[in-house]
């Protein structure tokens, strides 16, 4: 039951993590188009914090676990 319940939180955070790029990838081709709005710009910083902070918590828990 464990691994079932990992493995569907796994899938969430993939699906979440595509949503992301493409949600990023949205507002990157609007800011070709015109200016961002304040909300809109909060989000392109907010989306490249969260994938930073994402990253590189899932390598220190990789380090952990394999060096732990």
């Amino acid at each position: 039951m464990i691994n079932l319940l990992e493995t569907i939180n796994q899938l969430s955070l993939v699906l979440l993590l595509l949503c992301t790029f493409f949600y990023y990838w949205h507002l990157k081709k609007n800011k070709k188009q015109r200016k961002l709005t304040t909300f809109e710009f909060l989000d392109v910083f907010t989306i490249k914090l969260a994938i930073f902070v994402g990253a590189g918590s899932y390598v220190l828990l990789f380090l952990d676990r394999n060096y732990g």
